[in-house]
């Protein structure tokens, strides 16, 4: 288990993700991570359709610059598969709540908002869903932290920080590709 100092040992990212959790009893935390990687639900779609937009347009700037016929009928392909996903999703927003949630993320550790508190030392079954990756990380974590929202968020009125318990190697590589790859996203957003 890490040690206090030894949390910060892995890149963090602010993102968003769908996510899952709920308590369970320290027996249960014995359990190993696992990934699924069949995530398309209604839940994930705009997740997941918005991650791969990001990539297509690096790609579609350089179709362009040597192919203008062929990029501007991948333009309308994608509009085509924008609007099907936009149809797609209100009829799932009809049907149920979203759980997108903004976490501070990385292979070690995660913080996210919560409704409810939590005691240090509780034990909870996390679901991530990775947008970016198109995967889904089921973890067992241990309650570190529980504080105010500085924020005042009414929905979201505590803080809850968590360590991974008993994550297979594949499961953290998966969650360091994935801060890589959102960290590079972002500093190329804040480029542009």
């Amino acid at each position: 288990m890490p040690e206090a100092g030894d949390r910060r040992r892995f890149f963090r990212i602010n993102d968003e993700v769908d996510l899952y959790y709920r308590k369970i009893a320290g027996q249960e935390a014995a359990g190993v991570s696992h990934i699924d990687e069949n995530v398309l639900t209604g839940d994930a779609l705009p997740q997941i359709m918005a991650a791969v937009a990001q990539e297509m347009n690096g790609l579609l700037k350089r179709i362009e610059t040597a192919e203008p016929d062929v990029a501007g009928y991948l333009k309308l392909l994608n509009y085509k598969v924008d609007m099907l996903a936009e149809f797609l999703s209100r009829q799932h927003d009809r049907a149920g709540e979203k759980n997108a949630c903004h976490v501070n993320l990385s292979a070690s550790g995660l913080a996210f908002g919560s409704e409810l508190p939590f005691n240090e030392g509780d034990y909870l079954e996390v679901k991530i869903l990775l947008p970016a990756s198109r995967a889904q990380v089921t973890t067992c974590c241990r309650v570190v932290q529980c504080r105010q929202n500085p924020e005042n968020d009414p929905r979201y009125p505590y803080i809850v920080s968590v360590d991974y318990l008993n994550m297979k190697e594949e499961d953290r590589e998966l969650l360091i590709k994935h801060v890589i790859k959102r960290q590079l996203a972002q500093i190329r957003g804040q480029q542009a």
